[in-house]
């Protein structure tokens, strides 16, 4: 058994072809899909996190990624041998329908789409914002500028999905190690503020780590992507965590060093552009519309082949018009709430987002239990050590913790200084 825990066995055949499922094989490199898990959770909510910990500090935060990063990596690998254990090729739903029935598949859609949608609303008004602000437009010519290449990449499928998210994660790798060696170059940079902080405010930023990860949703899709080579599923899965961690650690690290708890604003781009220069504004902006846009299609990838996977009498995914059907459906909705004033409906998604996240914990544990006595295939790796009872019970509490503490947070049930 290897440090990961994850141990080998016999291999899935490559030739085997999707089912009814609607889903067709398109392979993935190993740095496309890499490429994928971090352009998913890299979202432009990684430039608020030095302003979320400017009370608890750095180290909590680091302490809290780490956490929620493990955990969420061992249910990301559940869902990968549950995946591999199933001839056909599904989505979260499909396998929830597979193995643990109709509730579990539907709680796991709306999962899905709640999650989404949500996310895809705040990236159409992000979006708006920051192109208003460089070109001088309005923020719904500028969401529309947006959402044209972003639909158009979803349209083209699994293949273009992946060699964008492969490119422009990239960049977003080079623009962030250029802000953050400017960073360290600079005087005023302290690594003694890192230590700084008040570990009494170490709970809220706990909420912060857990929903900085939400890549589960692409694990089956990125198992369509390696039908060919399974065993490069899991390594996949760690590598990308890895590099979402250290993404998520350096960015506010840079930014706390730079100007000091105190000072933080509430997008570390007004931070890095008032103290490295009007470039570090541009660029660190440019690194949030590139997030949102990887984000947008991690997740809104998902959703879209969900929807062909729970709804198997739309066909495949490949008919022209069917999938512009379902593409309307997935974008547009987020581009009307977002200008639409709909406020309610948005504290409605956060309210049903805390579930979702409890529903992605517990799914997960189920399929992979079920798919061990029913699976069709006996997969090319498996978890080891990793899916021992106690673990799960961790992963349920911590998403059970998460939803708990948001709901009290709007409710206005915590300590003001919370």
């Amino acid at each position: 058994m290897s440090d990961t825990g994850v141990q080998s066995v016999q291999g899935r055949p490559a030739a085997e072809a999707a089912e009814s499922s609607g889903l067709e094989v398109k392979r993935l490199s190993f740095v496309e899909a890499v490429a994928m898990i971090v352009g998913t959770n890299i979202g432009a909510g990684v430039l608020s996190m030095a302003y979320a910990s400017r009370k608890a500090g750095f180290v909590p935060l680091l302490i809290w990624l780490a956490v929620a990063g493990v955990f969420t990596t061992i249910s990301m690998l559940y869902v990968s041998e549950t995946a591999l254990r199933t001839r056909a090729h599904h989505q979260l739903s499909g396998l929830a329908q597979r193995y643990v029935g109709s509730f579990g598949s539907w709680a796991i859609f709306l999962s899905v789409a709640v999650n989404s949608i949500g996310a895809l609303i705040a990236y159409m008004s992000g979006s708006g914002k920051i192109l208003a602000a460089f070109l001088g437009i309005s923020p719904a010519l500028g969401s529309l500028l947006f959402f044209l290449p972003a639909a158009l990449v979803l349209y083209l499928g699994l293949g273009a999905i992946g060699k964008g998210e492969k490119f422009i994660s990239i960049g977003m790798v080079s623009m962030i190690l250029i802000l953050v060696i400017a960073t360290l170059l600079n005087e005023n940079t302290e690594v003694a503020r890192l230590l700084e902080g008040d570990w009494i405010y170490m709970v809220p930023v706990f909420n912060i780590a857990v929903f900085c990860f939400s890549a589960q949703y692409i694990v089956p899709e990125m198992a369509r992507g390696f039908s060919d080579q399974p065993t490069r599923l899991p390594k996949a899965v760690i590598t990308g965590m890895l590099a979402t961690f250290v993404l998520l650690a350096i960015v506010p690290a840079s930014v706390i060093g730079l100007t000091g708890l105190e000072n933080q604003s509430e997008v570390a781009t007004l931070a890095w552009g008032q103290a490295l220069g009007q470039w570090a504004f541009y660029t660190a902006n440019t690194f949030a519309l590139c997030a949102m846009m990887t984000s947008y299609w991690g997740l809104g990838g998902s959703f879209l082949t969900n929807i062909f996977d729970k709804f198997h009498r739309l066909g495949s995914e490949s008919q022209p018009k069917t999938r512009l059907m379902v593409l309307g459906l997935v974008c547009v909705p987020p581009f009307v709430l977002a200008y639409s004033g709909m406020v309610g409906f948005v504290n409605a998604l956060y309210f049903a987002g805390a579930f979702s996240g409890v529903i992605l914990s517990i799914m997960p544990i189920l399929m992979l239990r079920s798919a061990r006595k029913h699976g069709d295939l006996q997969p090319a790796w498996q978890c080891g050590w990793i899916a021992h009872p106690a673990i799960q019970v961790v992963i349920v509490l911590i998403y059970l913790a998460s939803a708990a503490y948001a709901i009290c947070s709007a409710l206005d049930l915590l300590p003001s200084g919370w």
